[in-house]
């Protein structure tokens, strides 16, 4: 087992009226950075609706209600601060948690070397900037 401590967590909700989705990032004691994008059912149901609308607009398309998802998403109930801190604890204490946040590397080469094998990974560049604009969720 991994022992990690998350020493920072910054969570950035999405520039939307809905807020139903919201991006986390996390400093481990180690200074390790991960990201993972935080998701309730209303973001997917939100995200049928949109490719339905869509399918809608090309004729040789049937239209259909699905949701592609290509980054690493946590389904969440409530995007409140202790759930999403509760649901990081959750995953540490399962040893699972680096099979859903993507690990934040110092350059474009580590990408292709992965300890963990999971072939996640994005550049510390992405991260300082999300870093230096989130906007924390306090208990709404």
């Amino acid at each position: 087992m991994n022992v990690q401590i998350p020493r920072h967590v910054w969570i950035e909700m999405l520039d939307t009226a809905e807020r139903d989705a919201c991006d986390v990032i996390i400093e481990m004691e180690s200074l390790t950075v991960y990201t993972a994008m935080f998701v309730t059912f209303d973001y997917l149901r939100r995200q049928m609706d949109l490719s339905h609308a869509i399918s809608q607009q090309f004729p040789d398309t049937p239209a259909v209600r699905y949701v592609a998802i290509e980054t690493p998403h946590i389904l969440v109930e409530k995007l409140e601060r202790e759930t999403i801190e509760d649901t990081i604890d959750n995953l540490l204490a399962l040893d699972v948690f680096e099979g859903f946040f993507t690990q934040v590397t110092e350059d474009e080469e580590q990408q292709e070397h992965f300890p963990n094998g999971n072939g996640k990974r994005a550049t510390t560049e992405v991260a300082a900037v999300v870093i230096s604009d989130v906007l924390s969720v306090e208990g709404d």
